[in-house]
């Protein structure tokens, strides 16, 4: 699809995306089969619906803004029209999320043998408190070098062995230890911490939760572009502005006081400063055999101011209700959130997070319409979950979760999209946690009909499965689909789709240029989300439930919510 910034440009001056008698049309028209639901997933809808949520006018779609008025009030409006139920019992489109914003204003000087320094934030660091109190002070914090800060006894693994650690900063590498494969050293070992794949463990969110397990008053994690799997500038970026959390009654307590990044080369330094071989002491954590490591000489003061504000921000939800089988159910979820607006950023202040994920908006507005046509109409009830503040931590689906508005236990699965391929069509469509769940038998057979095939996601290493809403409903046992676009591109070159998706990562995302392109191919789009649809179709009728494989880390959860 190559269009013209003109047709773009009027498509967000006039955003209206159906006329009355299409609307009348979608709610009362004929309902037709599977091929005719799958031809209503349409292109120039899906743009419009981009073209809109990506706008100037949604200012980059923030939580707790005038961006997220519009976003709500937009989706509200647009279930309305397909003629679907509110999803939530009190009879409305929308879940209340009550979330605590916090501004960081932090200071950190480090001593070591090589004196004193003060860290420049955000560019050495970034630093928040999720304690909702508006001024944390940690003064004199010895620095502990803990590895990887995983404790799996599943795995025979600790990286405290015992040490107490409690009121110290633990300084931790991002993903899981890397142990070589006994047979083959340029290889990892599969049965630890499942080789390339990420596991739980090596997600930065869990190494701020051991930590606060740990009694630490600080977790530093040093950034790595390829074990983060996105540059420090991301990181810089997201936690040098406003952020979020849900409110609790307990204000976050719980927390670790301080949670930090920082960049690569200053770790570096600090550990030569000390005396210590970063490179060395890497190694030696990716072994059972590692104890934790004081960084001799090295103390740390941080100060840091929290601005407060609560937020009411929204889930938004509409629901199909099943004809035979409603108390069972299936949802596709999609972020609504980006990062808003920087207004002490020069030039484009706007981060409008068109591919990310006004694309995924998109498409589960997309697939509603096909459903809402679908004749004989689900089984099982479907419902579409617009979440908020994804971009901040999963946070609003995990409020579902944790308050779910249809019984998690009754919900066959969770088909997430986040970012949806925009540079053509493929052969392929690569699925994080691949072979983890029955789910990827059903998008297989999905893609088959499409001639096309599911492939393992081919950066694994970067947890990609960890990173997006199913996540929160994995963990709570629902099985989870999130599968991206492929890298085998009709009539393009070998790597043509790593180089685009590298560029994108390194160019555009979580940037302000993430803005809606006229060159965009939003074939390859169309035909993933048509695959979604199908799975869905399947999910709402079988008789079998989809599982998790026995090796799953959430099999367990399931089997126990279903007893």
């Amino acid at each position: 699809m190559k269009r013209e910034l003109g047709l773009l440009a009027s498509l967000v001056l006039f955003p209206a995306c159906r006329s009355a008698a299409e609307l009348d049309g979608l709610r009362s028209g004929p309902r037709v089969d599977h091929s005719g639901a799958l031809a209503l997933i349409d292109e120039a809808q899906f743009v419009r619906h981009v073209a809109v949520l990506a706008s100037d006018e949604f200012e980059g779609r923030a939580p707790g803004t005038s961006g997220e008025e519009r976003t709500v009030a937009y989706l509200c409006e647009q279930f309305r029209a397909l003629g679907l139920a509110p999803g939530n019992p009190d009879g409305t489109f929308v879940q209340d999320v009550p979330l605590v914003g916090f501004r960081a204003e932090p200071k950190a000087t480090l001593w070591s043998p090589a004196g004193k320094r003060e860290l420049a934030f955000p560019d050495d660091y970034v630093a928040v408190s999720r304690r909702t109190q508006p001024s944390i002070a940690l003064d004199d914090l010895e620095l502990v070098f803990v590895g990887y800060g995983v404790v799996a006894p599943e795995f025979g693994w600790d990286d405290y062995k015992g040490v107490d650690v409690r009121g110290k900063a633990l300084v931790m590498l991002v993903g899981d230890p890397p142990v070589p494969s006994a047979s083959d050293a340029s290889k990892l070992d599969d049965a630890l911490f499942q080789g390339r794949a990420m596991t739980y463990y090596g997600r930065w969110t869990y190494k701020y939760e051991i930590a606060s397990e740990m009694g630490a008053a600080m977790a530093i994690l040093v950034h790595e572009t390829g074990p983060a799997g996105y540059p420090y500038e991301v990181v810089s970026g997201s936690w040098s502005r406003e952020n979020f959390d849900i409110a609790r009654s307990d204000g976050n307590a719980q927390r670790v006081a301080v949670e930090s990044w920082i960049r690569d080369g200053v770790a570096r330094q600090l550990f030569t400063d000390c005396g210590l071989d970063f490179d060395g002491l890497k190694a030696r954590a990716a072994t059972r055999d590692f104890r934790p490591t004081p960084l001799p000489g090295a103390q740390l003061d941080v100060t840091l101011k929290n601005t407060l504000r609560e937020v009411r921000s929204r889930n938004v939800i509409a629901k199909l209700p099943g004809r035979g089988r409603a108390d069972e159910a299936v949802v596709y979820t999609a972020h609504w959130d980006h990062l808003g607006r920087d207004s002490a950023r020069a030039g484009d202040q706007i981060f409008n997070g068109a591919l990310d994920n006004a694309t995924g908006v998109a498409g589960l507005l997309e697939i509603a319409q096909a459903f809402r046509a679908l004749e004989p109409a689900p089984e099982r009830t479907l419902l579409f979950l617009a979440v908020t503040a994804e971009e901040k931590g999963l946070l609003g689906s995990r409020y579902y979760a944790e308050h779910p508005l249809h019984p998690l236990e009754k919900t066959l699965a969770c088909i997430n999209m986040d970012g949806v391929n925009v540079w053509g069509r493929t052969r392929d469509v690569a699925s994080s946690g691949y072979g983890n769940s029955t789910l990827h038998d059903v998008l297989a057979q999905a893609l088959r009909a499409q001639g096309r095939e599911l492939v393992p996601d081919d950066e694994p290493e970067k947890g990609s499965f960890f990173r997006s809403d199913h996540f929160e409903f994995a963990k709570r046992g629902v099985p989870g689909l999130h599968a991206g676009s492929g890298k085998d591109y009709l009539d393009r070159p070998a790597g043509w789709g790593q180089r685009m998706s590298d560029e994108y990562v390194a160019n555009d995302y979580h940037k302000p240029s993430d803005e809606l392109r006229a060159e965009w191919e939003v074939s390859g789009a169309l035909e993933d989300l048509r695959a979604f649809f199908s799975v869905g179709v399947e999910l709402a009728r079988t008789e079998v439930w989809p599982s998790w494989s026995a090796q799953s880390e959430f099999k367990a959860v399931r089997e126990a919510a279903l007893r």
